[in-house]
């Protein structure tokens, strides 16, 4: 088994690399595309909460396995032949970006009017007051729920394989096609995957801990 396992590694390395390279991506660009959308859920006009409110419930209420197909697939008949890795990349951080901007509405949406007003009546900006006043507090709200979408993301990345990606899971599935041993193999992906989020729930622990409300 250890031997097997020896053999095996080098090519499961390599698929979770991939995996953590996809995962990267999709969460630096969900976290920028969500937060800015929930600002403009909670501050903006009339005009842009309805278009991002159809957006959101729309990639919500989509699988995510449909979305990626539907990007990769259904976008060259428009003109735009995606290779499989800005496909993936771009459904995923689709899909993921109307969840965290879901999770950035609601902890904005938390901060008490008042001290936005008071923000305003002494001369901040509307950036001033999202960095100084909305942000340091909606943060100690947003942290759990996100960290929790941070893990969902990572287990979503297995689904790049279905557009031919090499990733863990892909890379997976390639050793047992030579294997014949789809166990141990299976099992091995499963240790790297709990790695990871193992890893991501400590730090999600600490992070909560560093900025929780102080309590007397």
């Amino acid at each position: 088994m250890i031997d097997f396992a020896l053999r095996t590694l080098p090519f499961l390395w390599d698929g979770l690399l991939v995996t953590l390279h996809v995962s990267a991506v999709v969460l630096v660009a969900s976290l920028a595309l969500g937060v800015a959308a929930g600002v403009g859920f909670a501050y903006g006009p009339l005009w842009v909460r309805l278009p991002l409110r159809l957006c959101s419930d729309v990639l919500r209420g989509t699988p995510l396995l449909v979305l990626i197909f539907c990007v990769y697939y259904l976008l060259p008949f428009a003109g735009l032949n995606l290779q499989p890795f800005p496909a993936a990349v771009i459904a995923l951080s689709a899909f993921k970006s109307a969840h965290v901007a879901e999770i950035a509405r609601g902890a904005i949406s938390s901060i008490a009017p008042g001290q936005v007003d008071a923000g305003k009546a002494i001369g901040l900006t509307f950036a001033q007051r999202l960095a100084w006043v909305v942000f340091p507090q909606a943060l100690r709200r947003f942290l759990p729920p996100w960290v929790n979408s941070v893990t969902d993301t990572v287990k979503g990345s297995s689904l790049v394989s279905l557009v031919g990606i090499v990733d863990l899971m892909l890379a997976a599935q390639q050793v047992i096609g030579r294997t014949y041993e789809p166990l141990p193999v299976y099992v091995l992906a499963a240790l790297m995957y709990f790695a990871i989020n193992y890893a991501l729930s400590v730090a999600s622990r600490r992070l909560e801990a560093r900025f929780a409300y102080i309590r007397e």
